[in-house]
């Protein structure tokens, strides 16, 4: 019986468009009145996906910044910062990187230091909260991770000056164009280990849906690990199952329907 699910977000429960197809939030309600437990596990800002999950708030709980932080209606169930030191070398080193972008992204706040108008674009797009400031060694925040927007490919541009230091960050490609830095034991799959041990849920209990690398650690904490049609060619490999239509066509939506029989 399946007691967890938790679902990435965009290229798995959001279609290219940003939008969570209507049929969900009934489904949604379906399984609340049986007891399941869903979680939005995703790299996004907190304060976006409480915008985003608005009028269901109270009845799940959100997983933001790829796993650094958790809550639950106003409780705080998660905070896994990178120390403010370790993310300012970062930011540093990012500034190196031809053809990328940096955001500091703080437990209150996002914190740009370009003004390259397609950046800021983006940015709106995925932090609700975000700051333009002269300098992001001077930001003082609890930071949550180091993102880096890049414009050509980020697999194939940034991550390869920072998975050198993969031994003692995690380091997490998060779409074509973001890669993410943060904490060491921080991931999407370490966070939902803890909301298992917290409500008494086995790794046969939960069902979880991905796309991309930033999803790797998530498809390993639950049986029903389901790589989206559309998922990048590694967590199709890892996964044991793989949906049956893509994000753009209700994936997520029509599996849980599937094995709910809903």
């Amino acid at each position: 019986m399946i007691k967890l699910i938790a679902t990435d977000l965009d290229g798995t429960l959001l279609d290219d468009q940003k939008n969570i197809d209507p049929s969900f939030w009934e489904v949604l309600d379906l399984l609340t009145k049986q007891g399941v437990q869903f979680v939005a596990a995703s790299g996004r800002q907190y304060y976006m996906l409480l915008e985003q999950f608005e009028k269901v708030k109270d009845r799940i709980i959100i997983l933001a910044e790829n796993g650094t932080f958790v809550k639950q209606g106003d409780q705080e169930l998660l905070l896994n910062s990178l120390p403010l030191e370790d993310a300012r070398y970062f930011v540093k080193k990012a500034r190196t990187v031809p053809g990328a972008d940096v955001i500091l992204c703080g437990k209150e706040s996002a914190y740009i230091e370009s003004d390259f108008e397609p950046f800021i674009n983006e940015s709106a797009k995925y932090y609700k909260r975000f700051r333009l400031v002269d300098n992001l060694d001077t930001v003082e925040d609890t930071i949550l991770k180091v993102t880096l927007w890049d414009h050509h490919i980020a697999e194939q541009n940034c991550y390869q000056y920072f998975k050198q230091y993969e031994q003692d960050f995690k380091v997490a490609v998060a779409g074509d164009k973001y890669m993410d830095i943060t904490h060491k034991t921080a991931s999407k799959g370490t966070a939902i280990e803890m909301l298992q041990e917290k409500f008494g849920i086995k790794p046969e209990e939960t069902l979880i849906f991905g796309d991309y690398l930033n999803d790797l650690d998530m498809m390993g904490v639950g049986y029903y690990s389901y790589a989206m049609k559309n998922a990048h060619p590694r967590i199709r490999e890892i996964s044991r199952f793989v949906t049956r239509y893509d994000n753009n066509n209700n994936g997520v939506t029509e599996t849980i329907k599937e094995l709910f029989k809903l």
